[in-house]
């Protein structure tokens, strides 16, 4: 029903930080809640909301929102995803049962057609989750290598799933409109403290066979492992 891990993955993503009260954030699962800490800077935490375009040349191809929390486990730099929606079955078992990512399904509407303007929003049945305009701005020469490692709760364990590609940069503005009522109410009210549009990306979502032969890369349970 879905692809081995690892995906390989192309696309495009607008993604925008927000700066939001330790106490307003959702609460981890316990396994998880006890193996990492939030990232916090005079009380806040950093949350990471992003739409997500993935095109056709990778293993899938959909359209995703996510919001994620920066937290650091024995002070290595992780992302937890805490709220994500997909419009492909595939990607929803797919990321739940390889890498505990509470994946939902939703309905979207991405449009870069009227570029440098991104017109976005997600609904879950009738219920609107959030939708935001974001304004492209200027492209930075090159490319840029992508790094960092997703640590969620996966039944009783903590999973660690490696993330890394490159991709093309775009500074940007964005206006996000969250439900108030919704699962990302959080966030409604809050100006992003940057936006990005991480353009043309790919990337490998999991574990390799030499990831695999690494000690230390296997899930784990509780505060064990790298």
């Amino acid at each position: 029903m879905y692809p081995p891990e690892p995906w390989h993955l192309r696309g495009q993503m607008y993604l925008s930080v927000f700066l939001v009260p330790r106490r307003r954030l959702p609460q981890l699962p316990p396994v998880l809640d006890a193996a990492v800490r939030p990232i916090t800077i005079a009380g806040r935490v950093a949350v990471g909301a992003a739409w997500v375009h993935y095109e056709p040349g990778g293993v899938l191809h959909y359209r995703e929102l996510l919001s994620a929390v920066l937290v650091h486990e024995r002070g290595r730099p992780r992302v937890s995803i805490t709220d994500i929606w997909v419009d492909s079955v595939a990607s929803r078992e797919g990321g739940r049962r390889l890498w505990g990512i509470p994946k939902e399904l939703a309905e979207f509407t991405i449009d870069a057609e009227t570029e440098p303007l991104v017109d976005a929003s997600a609904s879950a049945g009738e219920e609107p989750l959030a939708s935001a305009l974001v304004r492209l701005k200027g492209r930075l020469p090159g490319r840029f290598p992508l790094g960092f490692t997703v640590a969620q709760a996966l039944g009783e364990s903590v999973r660690r799933t490696p993330v890394r590609g490159r991709s093309g940069l775009r500074t940007a503005t964005a206006a996000w409109r969250p439900d108030p009522a919704g699962p990302l109410g959080y966030l409604a009210g809050r100006r992003p403290v940057l936006s990005l549009a991480i353009t043309d990306f790919w990337l490998t979502f999991g574990r390799t066979p030499a990831d695999r032969a690494r000690p230390g890369q296997a899930t784990t349970r509780g505060n064990t492992g790298g």
